[in-house]
Protein backbone atom coordinates (compact mmCIF):
# COMPACT_ATOMS: atom_id res chain seq x y z
CA UNK A 1 0.00 0.00 0.00
CA UNK A 2 1.45 3.30 -0.78
CA UNK A 3 1.36 7.04 0.65
CA UNK A 4 -1.58 9.10 0.26
CA UNK A 5 -2.65 11.09 -3.14
CA UNK A 6 -1.60 14.41 -1.69
CA UNK A 7 -3.42 16.48 -4.63
CA UNK A 8 -6.38 15.33 -3.45
CA UNK A 9 -8.78 15.89 -0.39
CA UNK A 10 -11.31 13.38 0.49
CA UNK A 11 -11.76 9.75 1.68
CA UNK A 12 -9.87 6.85 -0.12
CA UNK A 13 -11.45 2.97 0.90
CA UNK A 14 -8.96 0.91 -1.02
CA UNK A 15 -10.31 -2.21 0.75
CA UNK A 16 -12.41 -3.29 3.77
CA UNK A 17 -9.45 -3.73 5.95
CA UNK A 18 -8.37 0.05 5.17
CA UNK A 19 -9.62 3.47 4.99
CA UNK A 20 -7.64 6.48 4.29
CA UNK A 21 -8.39 10.17 4.61
CA UNK A 22 -6.49 13.54 3.42
CA UNK A 23 -7.41 16.49 5.61
CA UNK A 24 -6.47 20.04 4.59
CA UNK A 25 -3.56 21.50 6.70
CA UNK A 26 -5.84 23.95 8.86
CA UNK A 27 -7.42 23.84 12.51
CA UNK A 28 -10.59 21.87 11.84
CA UNK A 29 -8.73 18.85 10.40
CA UNK A 30 -7.89 17.79 13.82
CA UNK A 31 -11.42 17.39 14.86
CA UNK A 32 -12.21 15.95 11.47
CA UNK A 33 -9.91 13.43 11.60
CA UNK A 34 -10.85 12.27 15.29
CA UNK A 35 -14.55 11.71 14.05
CA UNK A 36 -13.59 9.96 10.66
CA UNK A 37 -11.34 7.51 12.71
CA UNK A 38 -13.87 6.89 15.53
CA UNK A 39 -16.83 6.24 12.88
CA UNK A 40 -14.66 3.83 11.13
CA UNK A 41 -13.54 2.36 14.21
CA UNK A 42 -17.51 1.60 14.87
CA UNK A 43 -17.46 0.18 11.78
CA UNK A 44 -15.37 -2.38 12.04
CA UNK A 45 -16.71 -3.03 15.68
CA UNK A 46 -13.50 -1.62 17.40
CA UNK A 47 -15.73 0.43 19.53
CA UNK A 48 -12.81 -0.54 22.29
CA UNK A 49 -9.84 1.41 20.79
CA UNK A 50 -12.15 4.40 19.81
CA UNK A 51 -11.00 6.67 22.64
CA UNK A 52 -7.63 5.87 22.57
CA UNK A 53 -6.92 6.08 18.95
CA UNK A 54 -8.84 9.18 18.50
CA UNK A 55 -6.46 11.23 21.23
CA UNK A 56 -3.28 9.57 19.89
CA UNK A 57 -4.57 10.41 16.23
CA UNK A 58 -5.51 14.07 17.48
CA UNK A 59 -1.85 14.37 19.09
CA UNK A 60 -0.12 13.26 15.52
CA UNK A 61 -2.57 15.39 13.16
CA UNK A 62 -1.74 18.42 16.13
CA UNK A 63 1.78 17.91 15.53
CA UNK A 64 1.60 17.77 11.50
CA UNK A 65 -0.63 21.41 11.67
CA UNK A 66 2.43 22.61 14.05
CA UNK A 67 5.44 21.94 11.31
CA UNK A 68 3.93 21.17 8.45
CA UNK A 69 2.13 23.16 5.71
CA UNK A 70 0.70 20.64 3.41
CA UNK A 71 -2.30 18.04 3.25
CA UNK A 72 -2.40 15.55 6.24
CA UNK A 73 -3.06 12.13 5.86
CA UNK A 74 -4.53 9.57 8.15
CA UNK A 75 -4.90 5.89 7.74
CA UNK A 76 -6.14 2.64 9.59
CA UNK A 77 -5.23 -0.64 8.92
CA UNK A 78 -7.73 -3.31 10.70
CA UNK A 79 -6.25 -6.39 12.18
CA UNK A 80 -5.81 -9.14 10.35
CA UNK A 81 -4.40 -12.99 12.29
CA UNK A 82 -2.85 -12.87 15.66
CA UNK A 83 -1.89 -11.02 17.82
CA UNK A 84 -4.31 -8.74 16.92
CA UNK A 85 -3.40 -5.12 16.00
CA UNK A 86 -4.61 -1.73 14.84
CA UNK A 87 -2.26 -0.04 12.67
CA UNK A 88 -2.78 4.02 12.55
CA UNK A 89 -0.57 6.22 10.10
CA UNK A 90 -0.47 10.05 9.76
CA UNK A 91 1.19 11.19 7.07
CA UNK A 92 2.67 14.54 6.45
CA UNK A 93 4.98 16.59 3.67
CA UNK A 94 7.61 17.26 5.80
CA UNK A 95 10.37 15.04 5.59
CA UNK A 96 12.28 15.80 9.33
CA UNK A 97 11.44 12.80 11.50
CA UNK A 98 10.02 13.53 14.77
CA UNK A 99 11.64 12.98 17.94
CA UNK A 100 10.26 11.66 21.53
CA UNK A 101 12.02 14.51 23.72
CA UNK A 102 11.57 15.23 27.52
CA UNK A 103 9.64 18.25 28.36
CA UNK A 104 9.33 19.57 31.28
CA UNK A 105 6.25 20.51 33.67
CA UNK A 106 6.34 24.37 32.54
CA UNK A 107 6.21 23.60 29.02
CA UNK A 108 3.58 23.83 27.12
CA UNK A 109 4.32 21.61 24.31
CA UNK A 110 6.08 18.27 23.54
CA UNK A 111 4.17 15.54 25.50
CA UNK A 112 2.63 14.72 22.38
CA UNK A 113 5.40 11.94 21.33
CA UNK A 114 5.47 10.54 24.45
CA UNK A 115 1.68 9.55 24.73
CA UNK A 116 1.87 8.00 21.89
CA UNK A 117 4.79 6.06 22.94
CA UNK A 118 3.35 5.08 26.19
CA UNK A 119 -0.28 4.42 25.03
CA UNK A 120 0.59 2.16 22.57
CA UNK A 121 1.77 -0.87 21.87
CA UNK A 122 4.63 -0.22 19.24
CA UNK A 123 5.15 3.24 17.32
CA UNK A 124 7.61 4.61 15.00
CA UNK A 125 8.42 6.65 11.61
CA UNK A 126 9.59 6.47 8.50
CA UNK A 127 10.23 8.57 5.61
CA UNK A 128 8.29 8.45 2.19
CA UNK A 129 8.31 10.14 -1.00
CA UNK A 130 6.36 13.24 0.08
CA UNK A 131 7.25 13.43 3.58
CA UNK A 132 7.09 11.20 6.28
CA UNK A 133 4.35 9.02 8.41
CA UNK A 134 4.21 8.70 12.14
CA UNK A 135 2.23 5.01 12.62
CA UNK A 136 1.39 3.27 16.24
CA UNK A 137 -0.16 -0.07 16.70
CA UNK A 138 -3.07 -0.51 19.65
CA UNK A 139 -3.64 -4.22 20.59
CA UNK A 140 -7.36 -5.45 20.15
CA UNK A 141 -8.81 -6.60 23.05
CA UNK A 142 -10.33 -10.02 22.86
Amino acid sequence: MGLFAWDVIGVFDIEDDCAEWTFPADPGAVRTARSAVRGQLHGWGLDSLGDLAVLLVSELVTNALRHASGPIGVRLLRPEGLPAVLLVEVSDPLPELPRERDARPEDESGRGLQLVARSSRRWGSRPGDRGKTVWFELAVPS
